[in-house]
């Protein structure tokens, strides 16, 4: 066979939207590294990129900005036929939902890999990574914790098994707009 002919597969490979669902110290980064090696998926995580932007985890809202940034860029690879891993966490079962809802408006699979964690196993992980690499994560305290578990929304067995996307919170009307709103940069760019 010469250089120039390459063989294509006759079924390329499904892209799939891997959302990463837990807590601070759950263990989603370590998990989603271990995902984007295993299907060649471009991982997305928004801590990696607030700390050296902005030096905070939120900075008056661009967190969202750059949530929506880096969805839009999913979004472009899962047209390309590149799967994603987004390491975002996704406390809200709408979040999940929307981002399940675009995933398959580009044609993609999506899975939702939750990771729970035991409040002492949280504590022990989250101190080790301020006492090592305090440059690469942001300060939590125990009461930060509590009110994160609180807010948490647990994803349940249809989420996990990729089971109908519900409707869109009333007044919304659908998960694009929803995403757009909660995400403001989340464009079709």
């Amino acid at each position: 066979m010469s250089q120039s002919q390459h063989f294509e597969s006759p079924h390329p490979r499904a892209a799939t939207l891997f959302l990463m669902v837990g807590l601070p110290g759950a263990g989603k980064t370590t998990r989603a590294r271990e995902l984007a090696t295993t299907h060649r998926a471009l991982r997305l995580t928004p801590d990696h990129w607030m700390n050296p932007l902005f030096g905070d985890s939120m900075a008056d809202g661009k967190r969202w900005v750059l949530e929506g940034r880096l969805i839009s860029v999913a979004l472009q690879a899962l047209r390309l036929g590149s799967s994603v891993v987004l390491d975002f966490g996704l406390w809200s079962r709408d979040e999940r939902s929307a981002l399940r809802w675009l995933a398959r408006t580009t044609g993609a699979a999506c899975q939702v890999v939750y990771l729970p964690v035991d409040k002492h196993v949280q504590l022990a992980r989250i101190a080790h990574r301020q006492e090592t690499t305090p440059h690469r994560t942001f300060p939590m305290s125990e009461a930060d914790l509590d009110a994160w578990r609180e807010r948490f929304e647990v994803p349940d067995a249809a989420e996990l098994d990729g089971g109908e996307i519900p409707a869109p919170p009333a007044g919304r009307p659908g998960w694009l707009e929803w995403a757009v709103d909660t995400w403001p940069t989340c464009t079709d760019g």
